[in-house]
Parts: structure tokens; sequence; C-alpha cells
């Protein structure tokens, strides 16, 4: 009979929203720090200590063979890479746009123009207060080279440059290999191959 009775006790009693929510949370954040204490109690073997429990008589384990961290698991080497078939890709692993070309010219004009100023030929700004000059995307090495050259030179960095892997997502390396391409195509394009327009300009 006194269960009843406090429940009726109880939906008789009017609390405020405020103290309620202010209940809940106390609750929640004893509930937590007890937690947070019990797992810091707990056995456990503290670091670089002996382990009578494994052969070897170590405490720390090695990683799985094979193990990949989380969000890690690149198989498409063509995007991730820039490698097909142990070689540099040839070709795009992205849909060319007009939405990535520009969105290329935009990261390019950021992380590669201080270096390879805008235009690619290697006379940047910090080339003239003293860093070494980079070599012109348009000298013909380079731009005979495929376009997986680029995107790997941004992934993993290539002579004074470092990688910029950390810096700019994989889409945008892409986006930013294509520019360059383009942007080569536009220091170097043959008048006949200009559109009529742009060719009447020029006459």
């Amino acid at each position: 009979m006194r269960l009843p009775k406090l429940k009726t006790e109880i939906s008789n009693t009017k609390l405020r929203p405020s103290a309620l929510f202010g209940a809940v949370l106390l609750m929640l954040a004893s509930s937590g720090c007890e937690l947070r204490q019990a797992m810091y109690n707990q056995e456990k073997y503290e670091p670089l200590e002996a382990s009578a429990f494994f052969d070897d008589g170590l405490s720390f384990r090695n990683q799985v063979t094979g193990t990949v961290a989380r969000g890690q698991m690149m198989l498409d080497t063509h995007y991730y890479q820039g490698m097909v078939d142990g070689q540099l890709a040839s070709t795009l692993p992205v849909t060319v746009s007009q939405e990535l070309l520009e969105r290329g010219q935009e990261r390019f004009n950021i992380f590669c123009s201080p270096c390879h100023d805008q235009t690619g030929s290697g006379n940047g700004m910090i080339v003239k207060r003293g860093l070494k000059q980079p070599p012109s995307f348009h000298q013909q090495r380079l731009r005979d080279i495929p376009v997986g050259h680029f995107y790997d030179v941004i992934t993993n960095g290539f002579g004074v440059m470092y990688s910029y892997a950390s810096r700019i997502p994989v889409e945008d390396r892409w986006a930013i290999a294509a520019y360059i391409k383009v942007l080569q195509l536009s220091q170097n394009v043959e008048f006949d191959q200009l559109p009529a327009e742009d060719q009447r300009q020029l006459q």
C-alpha cells in the first residue's frame, strides 16, 4: 500500500523544469565521475610493466598483422595514391568539371603559388625571398609527366617541398593536379587550338 501512495505524492508534486533539468544533470555527472574513477582504479598494467601472463614477458602487445587504423582503409590506389598497376596514373579518378577546376585554382593559389606563383613558372614570393626556385610546370618534362605525379608530390612531398597530405584533403589534391594540367595547357596552347573568338582578339 505504500508504493501507490508514494506514486501519488510524486505525481502531485510540481517541479520547476529548471530544477528537474538540474537534478538530471547532477545524476548524470555523478554517475560519470564514478565510472571514470572505477576505470582509473581497475587492475591494469602500467606503461612498460612486465607481464607474467605472456610468454615474452611484455605487457604491451603489438597490433595484429594487417591492422588498419579507422578511416585508413585506402584500397583504391588510383584515388588515394595516384597509382595504377604500380605506375603513376595518367588519368584522373574524379570527374573533371568547371567546379573541380575552380576549386583546384583556389587551392593552388593558396597552397602552391607562394613558391610556384599563380602561373606555375616557379617565381613565387617565397623564391624571391631566397628559397630555392622550383622547376617551371611549363618545361617539357613536366608537361609530359602523368597527372598522378603532381598528386604524388602533393601527398608525399619532393625535394625541399614537404608533404601536404595533412593539410589538403585527397579530393582537393586531385583538383589541384587537374588545375596544373589545365594551367600547363593554357600557357602552351597553339594558336590554331584557340577558340575562334580568342583567335580574333589576338589578330
